[in-house]
């Protein structure tokens, strides 16, 4: 859950005009200072906490400052540029900006970087990178144009392995372009960001760098946010590789489109966004919002009446934007994400503190874990408690520790299948981590893209292992159901409705008419849960009680209803009602589909789907499944013929509304109509001979011992 917090003013902006005049930029110098360049001339350095300068410096008359000041970590010198080209440096105690060093460069600059530890990076505007120490040794040196047409919109940089990388996008003709460009050893690569179906255009980026993969987030004029993974690895391929961009949120605020205009990154699970939204009586209003973007909804908004530039930086837990004529500091905080947070159900925030790890011991291996046991001796002192790992392992699990989600899905989108299943088999044995199921859900949305769009990828054993984690709903993953129906797989399938608890009824029905419709023979090698205990009940023929009548059940009096008395067999011919009619194999995967929870609006219409053959085959099973259950109701079946008579009834009255006219008509669906007429008349004689007697037992019931019977007695009671 994320709230806002204090807030004060830091200092007034200057110019006029509305809505007021942005700063051209807002560097943070550590966690109480910070430096604001205007478009103008001057440089103020702000004690935050005091909301006072401590010092102010100006370009002489007639100069602009074109690019924003920042700080030299190594060197604790200013550093702009005005002018476009003529580099000034200072120190704090300097007072005047015409007595300090200049240097005039031979190309434009669009941005200078600072980065902790490191000289800063000056990026000019024909997309080259040096770094101040180059620039100062030789300032008329020649500037590559890298960009050629193209225009720099954004820019950052960051530290990879305490070495610098710098990040830009241009634009050329509606096309946007991302740089990555190392400065030691020195690489530049070039991508270009899929442009997506919307006429949108991008406002605002924001990114960060984490395990060598740079997160992207681009936030487009339809108030959507994309995410963008950019890798930091250099490719042999010469072509342009195209980053696709995938959705992350909406900005949607009581059914209307948040129009917003700049994006900040908190965490890895909120993001601060400036912009307006229009009300219901026409009047724009400008307002502050965090979004939790795991869980896609609006944690916190605050109107800003005095209306705002739209900028928006973040440093710590600060926020600075402009309000007005006023650069306002808002203090913020945002606690772990959690559904119960994201919903405001969370009862108490300091259990947000307490971290727990989840354990899947389906994936613990014998040499990663050694059970004690407690009729086993504890291994001497000096013991190897388990045998010595090659360094071969030693090496993998290093490996295997530097791999994260990100790069993870970045495998997923352009390696190939042996490459892919080698990297989840390393990834799934260790990822035992709190986010462990969520991320589970990310490469399982990974992998089924990848599906779809190459036909020849299909990591069926990896996908069945993902959906054995449990915790994985059809929700999180709508395309991995059809893509088994696509491929056939009914083991995925029989795996996706036994563990998701969210299938729609259409999915059901297509599940059901691929189960109705393959062969027995291709169920053969399937291997299936409990198919071993399915022959318990498949291949045990019903055992005829006419003496005993069990839960309403009896043979004979089946024979004694004549209701269709030339439809009669000969005794001499088997019962085919007391064999199951499909294959156990088949038995188990109908039997989920009885399982499956449903709604009867929603599933009568796709029923309707089924074939002819298909509905007298599966009303054969459901027959026999029904006179099984009513054999003998207390009878303990196995697992895979948990099935109550309320269920398997309700299944066949659905397939009989769906398709009573074509039953009806079809010849060899009279019989199975005749034996299901005459056993539900039997029932019904059953349970209306439990009606005639239901006074009498329930005057049993209000009978009152007038005497004391003692601890043993035998009393007959005679029903008139």
């Amino acid at each position: 859950m994320a709230a806002f917090c204090e807030e004060f003013t830091v200092c007034a902006l200057g110019g006029a005009g509305t809505p007021p005049q942005e700063p051209l930029g807002l560097v943070a110098l550590d966690a109480d200072r910070v430096l604001l360049t205007d478009r103008g001339r001057t440089v103020t350095l702000y004690k935050v906490s005091d909301q006072k300068p401590l010092g102010c410096w100006s370009v002489k008359q007639g100069q602009t400052i074109t690019c924003p000041a920042v700080c030299n970590s190594e060197t604790g010198e200013f550093i702009l540029v005005h002018n476009n080209k003529v580099l000034q440096i200072w120190k704090e105690d300097d007072a005047n900006l015409d007595k300090v060093f200049k240097a005039t460069l031979s190309a434009d600059v669009y941005r200078i970087h600072s980065l902790p530890h490191n000289e800063p990076q000056v990026l000019f505007k024909s997309g080259a990178v040096k770094s101040l120490d180059a620039l100062l040794a030789t300032p008329h040196q020649e500037i590559e144009n890298i960009v050629s047409d193209e225009v720099i919109r954004w820019s950052d940089a960051f530290l990879n392995i305490e070495q610098p990388v710098l990040l830009f996008i241009t634009e050329q003709g509606g096309n946007d372009f991302i740089y990555v460009q190392q400065c030691n050893p020195y690489m530049c690569q070039k991508f270009k960001l899929e442009q997506g179906r919307e006429s949108s255009t991008p406002l605002s980026f924001a990114a960060y760098l984490k395990n060598r993969v740079v997160t992207l987030l681009c936030l487009y004029s339809n108030g959507c946010i994309y995410k963008v993974l950019v890798p930091l690895q250099v490719s042999d391929s010469e072509e342009v590789q195209i980053l696709r961009k995938s959705f992350l949120i909406k900005l949607v605020v009581s059914d209307s489109i948040f129009k917003g205009t700049s994006v900040a990154i908190l965490d890895e699970d909120h993001i601060a966004t400036t912009g307006c939204l229009d009300s219901q009586d026409g009047s724009v209003k400008d307002s502050l919002s965090i979004w939790s973007i795991k869980y896609q909804t609006l944690q916190v908004s605050k109107e800003l009446p005095r209306g705002t530039s739209g900028q928006c930086w973040c440093y710590g837990d600060k926020l600075f934007i402009t309000h007005g004529k006023e650069l306002k500091v808002i203090l913020y905080k945002c606690e772990t994400s959690s559904l119960a947070a994201a919903v405001g159900k969370i009862r108490n925030t300091q259990t947000s503190e307490i971290k727990t790890k989840s354990v899947d011991w389906n994936v613990l291996q014998e040499d990663d874990l050694m059970c004690v046991h407690p009729d086993k001796p504890l291994p001497a002192k000096g013991e190897s408690s388990r045998p010595q790992r090659s360094r071969k392992n030693m090496d993998a699990k290093n490996h295997l520790e530097a791999l994260t989600l990100e790069q993870l899905l970045l495998i997923i989108k352009d390696s190939s299948q042996s490459s892919i299943e080698e990297k989840l088999a390393t990834f799934l044995s260790s990822a035992q981590t709190a986010e462990f199921q969520a991320s589970i859900g990310c490469i399982l949305s990974g992998l089924v893209n990848r599906c779809k769009m190459d036909s020849s990828f299909y990591p069926r054993n990896f996908l069945v292992q993902l959906i054995q984690t449990q915790g994985l709903s059809y929700s999180m993953c709508p395309d991995l159901m059809t893509v088994a129906l696509e491929k056939t797989d009914v083991h995925l399938l029989h795996l996706c409705l036994q563990q998701f608890p969210d299938v729609p009824e259409a999915v059901t029905c297509a599940c059901l008419r691929t189960f109705l419709g393959i062969g027995d023979d291709h169920l053969g090698e399937m291997n299936l849960n409990s198919v071993a205990d399915c022959g318990v009940v498949h291949n045990s023929k019903m055992d005829r009680q006419s003496e005993v009548v069990q839960n309403g059940f009896s043979s004979e009096i089946l024979e004694e209803d004549g209701c269709d008395g030339q439809l009669h067999q000969n005794p001499q011919v088997k019962d085919t009602s007391e064999v199951c009619p499909i294959g156990p194999q088949k038995a188990m995967l109908l039997n989920t589909i009885l399982r499956s929870a449903y709604s009867e609006t929603f599933l009568l219409p796709h029923l309707k789907d089924l074939s002819a053959e298909q509905v007298i085959l599966f009303l054969q099973y459901l027959h026999y499944l029904y006179v099984k259950c009513s054999e003998d109701a207390t009878a303990e079946f196995p697992e895979m013929f948990c099935l109550t008579i309320n269920q398997i009834m309700d299944w066949i009255c659905l397939l009989l509304d769906a398709h009573f006219t074509v039953v009806v008509m079809l010849p060899e669906a009279r019989g199975l109509l005749s034996k299901l007429h005459k056993f539900v008349r039997a029932q019904v004689r059953f349970y209306s001979e439990l009606n005639k007697i239901e006074g009498s037992l329930k005057h049993l019931q209000r009978l009152q011992h007038q005497h004391d019977v003692g601890l043993y007695s035998i009393e007959v009671l005679e029903l008139v």
